[in-house]
């Protein structure tokens, strides 16, 4: 791939608490000059003055420990200030203990406080979930309307994005979602492993080394 291609899957990201607003002026500059899809960044930092790239920013993050309704207004404030993508953490208990009709329910809520045409993706946090649990919760993701699944936050202590839950994220949805791969890519090698397997976004602080990386 060039690298133009691979920098318009990028979503350039900066979720660190202590991210200042000169840090996020910061990557909103990178990402323009990268050409990266978007830059996703902490509610908190909204709203953006971007031009030429798109706004994400994340909700329940980054436990997902937090009741339905508190992240459906999470979601609401987000696109009121003006937001294209939102990007939830679900509650991992649910899915620890079966219960895919609460996680449908709790994706459903924040889908409706993020009508189409802005997107919704869904943190199901992968590396700390079997097989078995990573289809349930893309299955319950696809149910409740969400445009993507994503493989992590990057916080959670189990790790970040492998290519084998990519790839098994991409067999379960196939090509009605998006699947996102976030977590560890620090290198245009491991990037392009993810999209090989089946990303079709990246959510990357790196951008710049990734890019370097991948030929023009």
């Amino acid at each position: 791939m060039k690298k133009s291609e691979v920098a318009q899957m990028i979503d350039h990201t900066l979720l660190k608490p202590e991210a200042s607003g000169a840090d996020v002026a910061r990557i909103v500059k990178e990402g323009a000059e990268l050409g990266t899809y978007s830059v996703c960044v902490s509610p908190s930092m909204l709203p953006l003055e971007v031009e030429g790239l798109h706004v994400a920013c994340v909700v329940g993050f980054p436990s997902g420990a937090v009741k339905p309704e508190i992240k459906a207004a999470e979601a609401a404030r987000a696109v009121e200030d003006g937001t294209d993508e939102v990007d939830m953490v679900i509650n991992l208990a649910l899915v620890k203990e079966g219960r895919a009709q609460d996680l449908e329910a709790e994706i459903k809520a924040v889908r409706d406080a993020v009508p189409a045409p802005k997107i919704l993706k869904v943190i199901i946090e992968s590396a700390a979930l079997s097989d078995e649990e990573i289809v349930m919760a893309c299955t319950a993701s696809e149910a409740a309307g969400a445009d993507f699944v994503k493989t992590s936050t990057g916080f959670h202590p189990a790790g970040g994005a492998s290519v084998h839950a990519v790839r098994l994220m991409r067999e379960t949805v196939g090509d009605r979602l998006g699947v996102k791969a976030s977590g560890g890519i620090r290198d245009g090698k491991t990037a392009l492993e993810m999209i090989e397997a089946g990303a079709s976004r990246l959510g990357v602080s790196a951008s710049l080394a990734i890019l370097a990386d991948i030929e023009e």
